[in-house]
């Protein structure tokens, strides 16, 4: 129990960071596509997460 709460103060942190980072919401929309298709085993939000994650980095 303990453990899932300190894991969910860490992600909210992450979250909380990654929005406020120059890759802002859709860094955060490929995060979730990326967690969701992992959690999912769905290969369209995977491949979805990615090809948002390559085009966030191409602009880099």
């Amino acid at each position: 129990m303990v453990v899932a709460e300190l894991l969910r103060d860490v992600m909210a942190l992450e979250i909380k960071q990654l929005m406020q980072s120059r890759y802002g919401a859709p860094g955060l929309l490929c995060f979730f596509l990326l967690a969701v298709g992992l959690k999912a085993r769905n290969a369209t939000c995977m491949s979805a997460g990615a090809v948002i994650f390559v085009l966030l980095m191409t602009q880099a």
